[in-house]
């Protein structure tokens, strides 16, 4: 075989090998669930490895609402577009998070709520936890209610506290409501 043949049964064997490798995702799936999309700052909607669709709520945390409505949306109330304005960065960096983690998380999945979705400790590729990102940075409160159930509540409190005594993010907004108490007050 000459020299020249030789080059290209090479080239020809390895694109062969890279064109093989880049259907390897059907055959052997990456791992984590895929994320469809972001509903809010502490929810996601997710697709199982069987294709079925579920929605996942972020367990120890409770973010900023965001508008579910058109009539919310044009509030000028001042403590909805306060809300919804974090709610909307806390939505916003949860797609960050999702999108450089190409889109697939890992659950711990702790227990279900009474809306039917799955309570879960999210985490991205890299190992990131999802929820501490979110009280590191501000955006997110330790929802105590359900602190009891939370595998890493200790660290969760931790890092808030950290965030609340730099003031981070909604800890240096005099006019931010909790999450549980604006939705008792806006029903």
């Amino acid at each position: 075989m000459n020299k020249l043949t030789k080059q290209i049964v090479i080239r020809l064997g390895a694109g062969i090998i890279v064109l093989s490798l880049m259907g390897c995702d059907r055959l052997f799936p990456l791992p984590g669930d895929i994320v469809e999309r972001v509903s809010d700052g502490d929810t996601l909607v997710l697709k199982s490895a069987d294709g079925q669709k579920f929605t996942v709520r972020f367990a120890c945390v409770d973010a900023p609402e965001i508008a579910h409505s058109k009539k919310e949306n044009s509030s000028k109330r001042v403590r909805d577009v306060n809300q919804f304005s974090w709610g909307v960065k806390a939505q916003t960096r949860v797609e960050e998070l999702i999108k450089q983690s190409g889109n697939r998380v890992k659950l711990n999945i702790i227990e279900s709520d009474h809306y039917g979705r799955k309570v879960a400790e999210v985490r991205l590729k890299d190992g990131a936890f999802v929820q501490q990102v979110l009280l590191q940075e501000g955006l997110a409160k330790v929802y105590r209610a359900y602190l009891r159930k939370c595998p890493s509540k200790d660290l969760l409190q931790q890092v808030e506290a950290q965030a609340q005594q730099q003031k981070i993010g909604i800890w240096n907004d005099q006019e931010f409501i909790d999450p549980w108490e604006y939705r008792k007050v806006s029903k």
